[in-house]
């Protein structure tokens, strides 16, 4: 599950909503949605995700998060380590190889490390 997956689904369920009624509210496919949820498609266009927001009523910081949560959600990510030390390089492939192996606290601290705290 992708962190704006997460988080449309925590909305829907806050809100009682069920994914097929939703997905036929927003004119996509249930299908869509739920793969969409669950990290199954790419990150959602701009155009989707404003929809979203719309649809939850959701207003400034909130439409923000969830924007940049949309950002943050591509489920296969490429990672360029062109012109960086080969330290960097060795990193980014042992992380693509083991990230499955780390557990939450672990990926917890290695955000915190990178300057990201907040929840996704």
């Amino acid at each position: 599950m992708t962190p704006f997956g997460a988080k449309v689904r925590a909305l829907r369920q806050e809100k009682g909503i069920q994914l097929k009624k939703m997905a036929a509210d927003l004119k996509v496919s249930s299908a869509y949605l739920s793969a969409l949820e669950h990290g199954r498609r790419g990150r959602p266009g701009p155009g989707l995700v404003m929809q979203i927001a719309d649809y939850f009523g959701l207003i400034w910081e909130s439409v923000d998060e969830l924007k940049h949560l949309a950002q943050l959600s591509h489920p296969r990510v490429p990672v360029d380590t062109g012109g960086l030390s080969p330290k960097a390089t060795l990193l980014a492939n042992l992380l693509a190889q083991h990230i499955h192996e780390l557990d939450d606290a672990t990926i917890e601290r290695i955000l915190a490390e990178m300057g990201f705290d907040e929840e996704a």
